[in-house]
């Protein structure tokens, strides 16, 4: 079974940064996609950054010049730095695993997407 283990969330002040981590833990054998979606409350979730296994990336216009993620597809492990953090940026952060091949062997793997558990992000002014 996959697990996405996130961590470094939590309460930080208008302009100050964070970064976050997110571990995919099993038997895996490749990721596609790793990512970062955001909900903050009353609001639909929202993609906030993403990145390829070769390394393209994609990022919400509301983050772009603020935001950096990057991977290590060694560890399976996707982070996700934020600086010059806005109070719209309050929100849970959920890691997101896409295509993900895991399974008991190469032969009989499947793919699936996953979810952490969430990460709280607070800006306060």
């Amino acid at each position: 079974q996959v697990q996405l283990v996130e961590s470094g969330g939590g309460l930080v002040q208008a302009g100050g940064s964070l970064r976050l981590s997110c571990a995919a833990s099993g038997s895996i054998f490749s990721i596609n996609a790793m990512g970062w979606y955001r909900q903050a409350p009353g609001k639909q979730r929202e993609l906030v950054a993403a990145i390829t296994s070769g390394g393209s990336t994609n990022y919400a216009d509301s983050v772009k010049g603020r935001f950096t993620i990057s991977r290590d597809n060694a560890k399976n492990t996707v982070y996700l730095q934020m600086n010059s953090l806005k109070l719209e940026d309050t929100a849970v952060y959920y890691c997101n695993a896409e295509r993900v091949y895991s399974g008991s062997s190469y032969l009989t793997a499947t793919l699936s997407d996953y979810w952490g558990q969430g990460t709280q992000v607070t800006v306060s002014s």
